[in-house]
This record gives structure tokens, C-alpha cells and sequence, in this order.
């Protein structure tokens, strides 16, 4: 049985892969950020196991990992939870962009390094749910892409180093997705918020399967997926 490691498995992109893949027989484990958040996704997601850690804490993960006990192994670390707050450079201020900072690039940085022994144990595949504006950055979007940016940054870094040892590294790029997140940015730009308009969660999940379940004779390295309309 794979076991799959998932950051933002409590709603949208996080929580469509989560459900294919303990559908499928698949064994999960999510990151929560506290305990009351890990009883709430395990609720919803039966099979599931959690393991709390805050990811706009870095320098806490390794404490709050040491704590409790890491499966035995891990086939697939999934990262999908983000925060966004949009602002011009002129008005965001800086715990704005520190928290996007932290959760969207050096929680994700700090969680791989913690358990890259385990990862490179089963040469295990690394996938970064990155954004459009990791590749282009818009007005309004300064602190956000440039966590993104830094997330391919650090996915392309990673995917060098770890070669040697087998793990490898996707990055994936979703347009606008109809998600939780999805509607709170509609909220910030003033914006009706229309779902159908934009990808499913699970069109965004089909991707990353598609990264996970790739024979050992192949990795895929990026990919960009957008609204067909």
C-alpha cells in the first residue's frame, strides 16, 4: 500500500486528492495545523491520519514532528496548502507578506527537508501545486507570486539535488480553480464569484495522480493546466 503525505487536505484541490487516492485503497496522511483541525479533515476524509504541524511556523515543524510518529514510510509528499492576500506593493504590509512567505514557500521547504530521509528511503515523488502566478505576476499579486515564484524555485533546486537519490519533483501549475480559496480572491478583487467558469478541484487532482502514478521510468516535470473556456 503507497502512503501519501498531503499539506491543505481540508478543502479543495488538498481534498480531491485526498479522496481518489483512499478511494483507490491508498493510505493518507494529512498535515493539520492543530489538533481541532485534525479531527475535522479526518472526519470528513475516513481512512485518513493527521499529523499536526503549522506551516506558517517553519521553525516549529521540526519540533512539532518530533513529537509524534512519522509513518514508516512515505511514497508521495503533496504540497497544496496556500494563503493568498492581495495588494499593491504601495499598501501590503510586511506580516502579509511574511505569512504568504511562510506557508506557501518555507513551510513547504522545511517540511521536505524534515523528511527527505523517509523520501529518499522509497524514492518517493515530491509534488508542488505551484499557480499561474508562480510563472507570471500580476498587479495586486507581488507577495503571493513571489512565494510562487519561489516554489519553483525551490521544486526545480530540489529535483537536481535529489536525482542521486531517486525522488522526483513536480511542479503544477493550475489557472484559476474552483475552490474555497478561489472564491476568498474574488472577495479581495470585488469580483462575482462564478465556479463554473473555472477548473474543478478534481480535474486539478487528475494531474497529480497523473504525476504519482507515472511508471519508475519517468517523472514529470512541470505542468500548466487552465480553464478551457
Amino acid at each position: 500500500m503507497r502512503v501519501h503525505l498531503i499539506t491543505g487536505a481540508g478543502s479543495g484541490i488538498g481534498a480531491a486528492v485526498a479522496r481518489r487516492l483512499l478511494d483507490r485503497g491508498d493510505q493518507v496522511v494529512v498535515l493539520a495545523r492543530d489538533v481541532g483541525r485534525a479531527r475535522e479533515i479526518t472526519a470528513v476524509l475516513p481512512g485518513a491520519t493527521a499529523l499536526v504541524g503549522d506551516l506558517s511556523q517553519p521553525g516549529r515543524l521540526s519540533w512539532a514532528l518530533s513529537k509524534q510518529p512519522l509513518p514508516e514510510r512515505i511514497d508521495s509528499l503533496v504540497h497544496v496548502a496556500g494563503v493568498v492576500d492581495l495588494g499593491p506593493v504601495a499598501d501590503l504590509p510586511a506580516n502579509l507578506w511574511e505569512s504568504q512567505l511562510a506557508v506557501n514557500l518555507v513551510g513547504p521547504a522545511e517540511l521536505t527537508r524534515l523528511l527527505l530521509p523517509l523520501l529518499r528511503v522509497s524514492r518517493a515523488r515530491i509534488v508542488f501545486v505551484n499557480s499561474g502566478a508562480g510563472l507570471h505576476a500580476h498587479a495586486g499579486w507581488s507577495a503571493y507570486a513571489a512565494s510562487k515564484h519561489g516554489l519553483k524555485a525551490l521544486a526545480d533546486a530540489l529535483r537536481s539535488e535529489e536525482s542521486a537519490h531517486g525522488v522526483r519533483v513536480t511542479s503544477i501549475y493550475p489557472g484559476r480553480t474552483a475552490t474555497p480559496m478561489q472564491e476568498r480572491v474574488h472577495q479581495q478583487e470585488g469580483a462575482e464569484y462564478r465556479p463554473e467558469r473555472f477548473i474543478t478541484a478534481d480535474s486539478v487532482a487528475t494531474t497529480i495522480l497523473t504525476a504519482l502514478d507515472l511508471p519508475d521510468d519517468a517523472a514529470l516535470t512541470d505542468l500548466t493546466i487552465r480553464p478551457a473556456g
